[in-house]
């Protein structure tokens, strides 16, 4: 692994023309998008659609997909460690939940909304640097109030991943190649089944009996251990992503921000990298912003960037409501979001608990098959993913029915759970929903990305992850004072699963078979 090579000066220009777009056709109207940013975007388009799918964008499949497992696996432990924390510190479980979901919701409005105004690159790296940082100090509290707060900053971290790390993976990617931008939902996959690998010999082997009414921490060292070692991991992938992988800034988000100089020379780099050549040059950036320009007749000097620029996050917020269509796509965005997460944190965060009670019930609820269990779990997610990336690129179905199909079967296979009678039956019914959501998941995390304009990708991205962070707020609310026990929280779970996947079909646009700007 070498780090990427500067830009050589020889290569090979030739004129690219504003019509040369990878489609001239995109999802847009001609009121909800800036006419100049649009002009320019297919330019940066029709550039990276010539350099491929090379190394540069393979990589950056890989070091994206850390945002994914870390989306992934942090709410995970913090379900996997609550029984073995429950035991040593004593404390009403919901608790735990619910200072991970502030702290997922604080970086989620942060860095989402943010790395539209100061860019991704730096939004890329430090995410995962403060997750691995206070995972560590996590793993060593010694009371509860010091476990939540150190989680809940872990969160801020791990909640701006998504809404970044999306639109760095998008705004590289060739138009021919955007369904890969679903199958990086594989990481997501991974990111359990590592971390229920991880947790099940160390839950196993290093916590107190349960139910314990004393249990010292020398005696309950698997959690601890759990978390040290995600956090380990989580400053690996921070290593491979800031010393091994250089992340350039985004071309889009340089054109936005009238450094039309600095977009090419990006792209060059990336050329160089994939042993092609960029043959796009800024004097031709600089004119398409100009001769597209706004329909108000206004005239820009040579080399002055014709785009409105947003330099508050407000205008950010209020461009993805600039039009009827636009208005109506971000808002059913932001519903489908807020459901999915309100059902998905209700059902998924308590998952191992429930198994664990379920287990009890039916006989086996003993930690080591309740992670057992888990790790079956988190490997049916593996092809779920890959089916999705397949399924969103076929014309009968793209993104939105996709999505919606997939809601309607994750549903259906969460009511199922309650007909169980046995553990098998309720780890075989959970498989289903274990693979249907993360197509699921994968469909909503990469069309959403999608349907927001570069310009404002990141606040789009940002809106949509509040919106479902607020709602996971408001699950380990629901859970205080609701009874676990029962099958009501699933019907719930499912209920909400099912509107989502109505709403998706009510989407206004579809990105299948567009180059997204």
């Amino acid at each position: 692994m070498t780090r990427i090579a500067h830009e050589s000066d020889n290569l090979k220009e030739t004129p690219v023309t504003a019509d040369d777009s990878v489609d001239d056709e995109d999802m847009y109207d001609s009121v909800s998008i800036d006419p100049s940013y649009r002009a320019k975007a297919k330019l940066v388009n029709k550039a990276i659609q010539d350099l491929g799918m090379g190394k540069y964008q393979w990589w950056l499949f890989v070091v994206s997909g850390f945002g994914w497992f870390s989306d992934s696996v942090w709410p995970l432990a913090t379900g996997l460690i609550l029984p073995a924390v429950i035991n040593e510190f004593k404390f009403r479980g919901p608790f735990l939940s619910l200072a991970a979901n502030i702290g997922l919701l604080v970086g989620a409005a942060f860095w989402g909304l943010g790395c539209d105004l100061w860019g991704r690159r730096w939004s890329f790296n430090l995410t995962i640097l403060i997750a691995g940082v206070f995972a560590l100090a996590a793993g060593g509290s010694t009371n509860f109030i010091s476990l939540s707060s150190l989680v809940a900053v872990l969160g801020i971290g791990v909640g701006g991943n998504l809404p970044v790390d999306s639109a760095v993976f998008l705004e590289f990617v060739p138009a021919s190649h955007q369904y890969l931008l679903t199958v990086l939902s594989i990481w997501w996959a991974i990111g359990q089944l590592l971390g229920s690998l991880i947790a099940w010999p160390l839950m196993v082997n290093f916590s107190c009996p349960q139910p314990s009414t004393s249990c010292k921490s020398s005696e309950n060292r698997g959690w601890r251990y759990l978390m040290f070692a995600l956090g380990g991991l989580m400053l690996f992938l921070w290593a491979v992503r800031f010393f091994v992988f250089r992340m350039y800034e985004s071309p889009k988000y340089l054109i936005v921000h009238g450094k039309d100089s600095e977009a090419v020379a990006v792209l060059r780099k990336v050329a160089h990298y994939n042993g092609r050549s960029c043959s796009l040059t800024s004097d031709e950036l600089a004119l398409a912003g100009i001769v597209h320009g706004d329909s108000d007749g206004s005239h820009n000097k040579p080399g002055q960037s014709a785009v409105r620029t947003a330099r508050t996050w407000w205008a950010h917020v209020t461009a993805l409501f600039c039009s009827r269509k636009m208005a109506w796509s971000t808002i059913i965005l932001i519903v489908i979001w807020g459901l999915i997460g309100l059902a998905s944190t209700l059902y998924n965060n308590f998952l191992p608990f429930l198994l664990a009670s379920r287990g009890t019930q039916f006989g086996d609820g003993s930690v080591n098959i309740t992670y057992r269990n888990q790790v079956i779990l988190s490997l049916t997610g593996v092809p779920g993913a890959l089916l999705a990336g397949w399924a969103v690129d076929l014309p009968v179905l793209g993104r939105r029915k996709t999505l919606a199909i997939a809601c309607v079967i994750t549903a259906i296979f969460l009511f199922a759970t309650t007909t169980a009678r046995t553990s098998n039956a309720l780890l075989g019914w959970n498989c289903g929903y274990s693979f249907f959501s993360n197509i699921m998941y994968g469909v909503l995390y990469a069309a959403s990305p999608e349907m927001f304009p570069a310009k404002d990708r990141g606040t789009g991205n940002g809106l949509v992850s509040i919106s479902t962070r607020i709602f996971g707020v408001l699950a380990p609310v629901i859970a205080l004072y609701a009874n676990l026990e029962t099958v009501v929280p699933v019907y719930i779970s499912g209920g909400l699963i099912i509107a989502a996947g109505l709403l998706a079909l009510a989407l206004p646009f579809e990105p299948r078979g567009t180059a997204s700007l």
